[in-house]
């Protein structure tokens, strides 16, 4: 293929800048963990509060992933047309707004509502961050993204602690709502002095026509059944794990969660070596099969010991998938741009919102063993597409990545 070779000019901000923005970064995307996290240990309240049977309760929780798959789906657009920091306003303003309207809601009809404007927001926020840090590490884009999708499974395992803690407590769910607006804040202030860069697709004088095109590659239609698939494991097995691991025997099925972010924040952190050295195709390939073994097992622990070991060979095959594909995707279609994480971005939310009224209905039918059964179906989709992924970069002499030219700097916002 045509590669064009990157000619940057010297960076006219300082590196702590750029250091700066990634750490905002990380933050606003931990800040959605932690609101995921908490509302996995408060599925129970909830369903008691607003007075739904799980399957209703699902087809709740899926508002906000199709909320979140409207707004990332035109996130893209609007950070090139009004700039990332604009849309990270944005963004900041639904999600507090959302976490407000569900610690005061008086009915399910509230609730619901509360439910799409968070997930408005998440949408938002995503659809900023990740073309962000695309941007800012033009050359290291697998590895800086699998690094901010770190702090995701980071905000997991603070929740998980937050959330048992203020259960021990013996506080209430809105209390443990109220815990959101902490990280959320954090990310508001730190963006809030920032010059924020306009995206690199803007930069490098990509048109609008040429970056459409590239929706259009046969490659990319891989690549989104492929983050469909992967986003309805990682969502659907992340979401309810807490509720079925206490079905399951277990006391404390929101410490299993915590655990499985754990393995998941080190899993991402420290990607870099492991693509590096099998590829981004490869390591989701053998992902994949960890994911297979994970679902196995927990769906026969009853004890702590074995829950939480299956739980971190689960979280070691659904880590990998979520930034590794938006790796790849930036990686060998960078005129794509944030269009196209976007687009990714949305697949995946869009899975995660069929994956969580399919989970609870497994669950109401099946029960929890059953329900992590059926699931084994999704990571061993993944291998197949994978494999033939791998083999045929094989063919071709290897993983390849393509670079655009820069044609001039930009700022937005």
């Amino acid at each position: 293929m045509d590669v064009d070779v990157i000619t940057r000019e010297p960076a006219h901000e300082p590196a702590l800048h750029t250091s700066r923005l990634f750490l905002a970064s990380c933050v606003a995307l931990g800040s959605s963990a932690v609101l995921f996290t908490i509302k996995a240990d408060i599925l129970g309240d909830l369903r008691r509060a607003f007075a739904l049977t799980s399957t209703q309760l699902g087809w709740m929780l899926a508002l906000a992933a199709w909320g979140f798959t409207v707004t990332i789906l035109v996130g893209g657009t609007l950070c090139d047309l009004i700039g990332m920091k604009a849309t990270l306003a944005f963004a900041f303003a639904f999600q507090i707004g959302g976490t407000l309207l569900t610690i005061y809601a008086p009915d399910r009809t509230v609730f619901a509502l509360a439910t799409l404007v968070t997930g408005l927001g998440s949408g938002l926020m995503e659809a900023a961050v990740s073309p962000l840090v695309a941007t800012l590490y033009p050359g290291q884009k697998t590895q800086k993204l699998s690094v901010l999708h770190a702090s995701w499974p980071a905000g997991m395992v603070l929740g998980s602690a937050a959330s048992y803690a203020f259960t021990r407590m013996g506080l209430g769910w809105q209390a443990k709502l109220w815990l959101v607006m902490a990280p959320t804040l954090a990310y508001g202030l730190l963006f809030l002095p920032l010059s924020v860069p306009a995206t690199e697709r803007v930069q490098s004088g990509v048109s609008a026509a040429a970056m459409y095109r590239e929706a259009f590659r046969p490659f990319f239609a891989v690549l989104l059944i492929a983050m469909l698939v992967s986003a309805a494991l990682e969502s659907g097995a992340d979401q309810w794990i807490g509720e079925i691991m206490k079905k399951s025997g277990l006391p404390s099925g929101i410490l299993v969660l915590g655990w499985i972010g754990v393995g998941m924040f080190f899993g991402r952190l420290f990607a870099g070596p492991l693509v590096r050295a099998l590829a981004p195709t490869g390591v989701l390939m053998l992902s994949s099969v960890a994911g297979i073994a994970g679902l196995l097992w927990l769906s026969a622990v009853h004890t702590p010991a074995p829950a939480y070991a299956a739980s971190l060979l689960l979280a070691l095959g659904t880590c990998y998938a979520w930034p590794t594909l938006l790796g790849i995707t930036s990686e060998r279609f960078p005129k794509g741009g944030a269009f196209l994480l976007s687009l990714m971005g949305g697949a995946g939310m869009i899975a995660g919102g069929f994956a969580q009224p399919a989970m609870g209905k497994l669950y109401q039918t099946y029960g929890p063993e059953g329900a992590l059964r059926c699931a084994v179906v999704l990571p061993a989709a993944l291998v197949i597409i994978f494999a033939l992924v791998w083999l045929s970069d094989r063919t071709r002499g290897g993983y390849a990545v393509e670079t655009l030219r820069e044609r001039g700097r930009g700022s937005a916002g």
